[in-house]
């Protein structure tokens, strides 16, 4: 009775978080670049009084899938795709370098380069700022160059983007959706990585099995919500036949 309460009790408090993760996932399904959520469980025995056969289930390792999303070509010249493995470097709202493969840039009404939602663009010294009355192209090797609007020749170099590539292991998502280092140091440069200018990298959620996910989820808390039903009659069951009894 005891082990059957904790496990019902426990498996409905994982299939709830592991619903929301799923939720969070589908969610963002048609967010360019954004890397699903994971999360495992543990078992991890109850420390305290009563008895040591009392679990819960804990969760472990939660992290990401960092398989890539589907390449589509958009033909804005702001649009860049990381090809292969690597990152963008952004400056996140806390002032701490972060990482995106969002590549949906735009520029602000300084000529700042940030992303969509606002956050600047690192290039190799700091924030990239277009001047005015400029068309913009970014190469494969992350480049800025810029040329005047007005057709003239003159083209000029503005910077170019911050590409790294860390271990998986070595970074976290935080709670903006952005990946950090966990050490907290800025990752070092990588020169190999390359960028695809017009074309931007969808999300890699999987919105079929995300659904499909999220109905399993739900019967499997209604199993342990039917355990704990039973675990109730079966206690009250008892209590009347120890009531006859005496």
């Amino acid at each position: 009775m005891d082990r059957m309460i904790y496990t019902a009790m426990s498996g409905a408090r994982s299939m709830m978080q592991r619903q929301d993760v799923l939720a969070n996932n589908l969610a963002n399904v048609n967010t360019p670049g954004f890397r699903a959520e994971t999360v495992a469980f543990r078992v991890a025995p109850v420390q305290g009084e009563g008895l040591p056969t009392r679990a819960f289930s804990a969760e472990s390792t939660p992290g990401a899938d960092f398989s890539p999303g589907v390449i589509t070509t958009t033909g804005r010249p702001l649009d860049v795709s990381v090809m292969g493995q690597g990152w963008l470097a952004v400056q996140a709202a806390d002032g701490t370098e972060a990482y995106t493969r969002n590549g949906g840039l735009t520029m602000n009404d300084q000529g700042l380069l940030q992303t969509q939602n606002g956050l600047p663009v690192l290039g190799d010294g700091g924030p990239i700022s277009v001047p005015p009355n400029s068309t913009v192209s970014i190469a494969a090797d992350g480049t800025v160059t810029a040329t005047p609007a007005n057709g003239g020749k003159n083209t000029v170099s503005l910077g170019r983007l911050k590409l790294v590539n860390p271990p998986t292991t070595d970074i976290t998502r935080g709670g903006d959706g952005l990946f950090r280092m966990k050490s907290g140091a800025a990752a070092e440069v990588d020169t190999n990585v390359r960028v695809a200018s017009g074309a931007i990298e969808s999300s890699n959620v999987n919105a079929v099995e995300a659904m499909t996910g999220m109905i399993s989820l739900a019967r499997q808390f209604e199993m342990q919500m039917k355990l704990l039903q039973t675990a109730e009659s079966n206690a009250r069951k008892g209590a009347q036949v120890l009531a006859t009894n005496g």
